[in-house]
């Protein structure tokens, strides 16, 4: 009986998180572009990060292509973030 009530808890746990989080594919894709023109602001856009856009708009499975465009999407914040880092680099000594 417990057993019961863990596995249905858990369950429901991991049920609400996924609809909760409510990534929508296009809202993702919509996002990873404008935070890629962002870093194309800054300077700094990363080689692969529009292939991998461009690949997820081609995928015909859903989860690859949301997998994909999170991927972009980090990937675009993160050469933002190099960019800021870029403006202080220099020699320390």
């Amino acid at each position: 009986m417990k057993f019961k009530i863990l596995l249905a808890s858990l369950l429901l746990a991991f049920t609400s998180t996924a609809v909760q989080a409510g990534d929508d594919l296009a809202s993702v894709m919509k996002e990873a572009a404008a935070e890629m023109d962002k870093a194309k602001a800054a300077g700094n856009v990363w080689r692969d990060t529009g292939k991998i856009l461009k690949k997820a708009k081609g995928e015909k499975d859903a989860k690859k292509a949301m997998k994909l465009a999170k991927k972009a999407l980090k990937q675009a914040k993160d050469a933002q973030s190099q960019a800021e880092q870029y403006k202080v680099a220099g020699p320390r000594f």
